[in-house]
């Protein structure tokens, strides 16, 4: 089965990135003994496993126009209950306050593979916008033979249904027409699954500042140019990418995991295993680079992992830029960069006195 990327914006992101970052320009170091250096990565994530994640959702028209979605997919702080409720909205033309959501309960909701796999947009939205469509044709195919018109000339936009010679409801007149007089309850349940999974593309971009005594890590400033489609949420997604940042700036500098020789965890607290904290964030610029992914909800794809994938590279070539080393370990200590600093020096020292 050949998988083929419809779309990406990575070129558009490196110029963006590198333009954000000051690629070229490199600044001053703060301190004679510090080295500045910059350095970039790019990575690559997708949209769910194809051919795996699925999804469902069911949509149900109430008489004052509002809706309920109900899905199984689960919304861990990611802001997918938004999402889809935003997905909901603007597939049916009402107002995004209008869907009332209902997520994880496995006794009510449809089935739903779970928040992984940077999926839950991609999968589940596709399930959601499936099933309000449905019931979209429904409500218009009542108001079709009320209206003596085709139903597919019936527009759904802003809170109000339009038939094509200017006869107008709103939505709360259309979904009170449909349940008391043609006795019709608008409502379906969709599911969704892609043989398809668009890969979000991100060029990230570090500044550091090295200390030569030390071997301490400075970073300055981090650049992420995301392509993630569509985004339905442009701050919730600047927000996760951001999250991920932090995060992958743990994984590059401090995070490690240190056994014993029977296997015990010598720094199962956070005392002792360091995590970033807020003083430890450098600068962010965050950059959605929009595509329209034709496989994904109103164009969209994931943004959940992809951010966390090149901070890490990104600061080691950094380090590499600023002193001249190459770091094949991280995360990249204190200890490690300052005992790869004496490695080298030793090297060159022993070349001069060959």
């Amino acid at each position: 089965l050949v998988r083929v990327v419809h779309s990406t914006g990575l070129d558009k992101g490196i110029e963006l990135g590198c333009e954000a970052i000051g690629w070229g320009h490199k600044k001053e170091p703060s301190a004679p003994h510090l080295k500045r250096g910059l350095g970039m990565a790019l990575a690559m994530q997708g949209s769910g496993i194809a051919g795996v994640d699925w999804g469902g959702a069911t949509v149900k028209l109430n008489d004052d126009g509002s809706v309920n979605l109900t899905v199984g997919a689960t919304d861990i702080g990611q802001g997918s209950d938004t999402v889809l409720a935003q997905l909901c909205a603007e597939e049916l033309g009402i107002p995004y306050e209008k869907v009332v959501i209902l997520s994880s309960d496995t006794d009510l909701t449809p089935f739903d593979v779970g928040a992984y796999a940077s999926s839950t947009t991609y999968i589940s939205g596709g399930a959601v916008v499936k099933a309000a469509g449905q019931v979209r044709e429904q409500l218009a195919a009542v108001l079709g033979e009320h209206w003596d018109c085709e139903p597919g000339g019936i527009v759904f936009s802003e809170g109000m249904v339009t038939g094509p010679a200017d006869q107008r409801m709103t939505m709360a007149e259309a979904a009170l027409f449909a349940l008391y007089e043609a006795k019709i309850q608008p409502m379906a349940t969709a599911s969704h699954m892609s043989n398809d999974s668009p890969p979000p593309f991100a060029a990230q971009f570090a500044e550091v500042e090295v200390d030569t005594e030390t071997g301490q890590v400075h970073v300055r400033k981090l650049v992420s140019a995301v392509d993630l489609g569509t985004p339905i949420h442009p701050k919730m997604a600047e927000g996760q990418i951001e999250g991920a940042v932090a995060q992958a700036l743990g994984y590059a500098l401090f995070e490690e995991v240190l056994l014993d020789r029977t296997g015990k965890v010598l720094n199962p607290n956070f005392l002792d295993y360091k995590i970033a904290s807020s003083l430890d964030v450098p600068e962010m610029v965050t950059i959605l680079v929009p595509t329209d992914e034709p496989t994904g909800p109103y164009g969209a794809k994931a943004a959940g992992e992809v951010p966390i994938d090149g901070p890490a590279p990104a600061i080691v070539n950094a380090i590499c830029d600023a002193v001249g080393v190459r770091m094949d370990r991280i995360p990249a200590t204190s200890e490690r960069v300052w005992s790869r600093l004496k490695e080298v020096e030793g090297c060159q020292r022993t070349e001069r006195d060959v």
